[in-house]
């Protein structure tokens, strides 16, 4: 399908969880069609909601409550809160008859403002890397519900599929091979980190598209990359995103008015990012998005060059 085939195709499915709540008269319309796909929802006062429907997503059950609960927790930072259904739940589903399977959805509070997109100002980054160091202060002590559970991020591709390193990869053996001596030095390196700083629920995936810009002040969303992981994996992991020195700069600096920036050694943090291109390379290969699967093949040669660099 194309996108518009993709994203119309799920018009049922949102209808369905949207029967779940009590909006009255509502429209919806789709507004981001990537890793998963969010509509805006209107009803007739104007009240505006954002509904994400996990298409590409992995998570499980347990992984959405988790991810819920603690976005329902947070209080220092701004972000969207998940909205309960008629029964009181915070997350629904609905049967996708493309796909020919249940497609969950989270119904959170509209966020006001701008992404922050392609050219974050210093300013913006600051205020996400402070953000992100509230973040990791207040997810210390957080105690998950017995029947939620966030991903664990020691392992090299967070829970995802192996799709770089099994019989069906893109890769070539060689390439495969280059990816496995990453893989090996990441995990030892998590160790080595983990037994000096405390895992906690962290972000994974804070970025200039996942930050939104109003009146002065930053709101984080889209937690469904959230996992329990090192303050250092989340910092690596949104430094990738940023262009110049001076942005990531300004980001650690953010973080540094709120707490420590974690310890690390510029190797280390290189190590890091690189980790998460790869991840990315592998969620590419099993996206059902179009622009992602036609992204592959550049995205793969520089992703071999920079693999090929830190391996020297």
């Amino acid at each position: 399908m194309t996108t518009d085939e993709q994203t119309e195709s799920l018009g049922d499915c949102v209808r369905q969880i949207l029967g779940n709540y009590d909006l009255g008269v509502h429209e919806f319309e789709n507004i981001n069609h990537e890793y998963n796909s969010t509509f805006k929802v209107t009803v007739a006062d104007g009240t505006r909601f954002a509904l994400r429907i996990n298409v590409n997503s992995k998570r499980t059950l347990a992984n959405l409550r988790a991810e819920v609960f603690w976005v329902n927790a947070i209080s220092d930072i701004r972000v969207p809160k998940p909205v309960p259904s008629r029964n009181g739940e915070l997350f629904t589903s609905g049967w996708h008859q493309a796909s020919e399977r249940n497609l969950n959805g989270v119904l959170y509070t509209w966020l006001e403002g701008e992404e922050v997109g392609d050219e974050p100002q210093p300013n913006q980054l600051s205020a996400a890397g402070a953000a992100m160091a509230k973040l990791h202060l207040s997810a210390r002590d957080l105690v998950l519900p017995p029947n939620a559970q966030l991903p664990d991020l020691s392992d090299f591709f967070w829970g995802w599929p192996e799709n770089l390193l099994g019989e069906n990869s893109v890769l070539n053996i060689d390439e495969k091979t280059a990816v496995s001596k990453v893989k090996v030095l990441v995990e030892q390196l998590l160790v080595e980190l983990g037994a000096h700083t405390a895992k906690r629920p962290i972000h994974a995936d804070i970025h200039p598209w996942n930050l939104m810009w109003h009146d002065g002040e930053i709101a984080v969303f889209d937690f469904d990359d959230s996992g329990i992981g090192l303050p250092i994996q989340d910092l690596a992991t949104s430094l990738y995103y940023l262009d110049t020195e001076e942005q990531e700069q300004a980001f650690m600096d953010g973080y540094a008015t709120v707490a420590p920036v974690p310890v690390h050694t510029q190797q280390q943090m290189q190590l890091l990012k690189l980790q998460r291109r790869i991840q990315l390379l592998s969620y590419l290969c099993e996206s059902s998005t179009p622009k992602h699967r036609e992204m592959i093949p550049k995205y793969q040669a520089e992703t071999m060059r920079r693999i090929a660099e830190a391996l020297l």
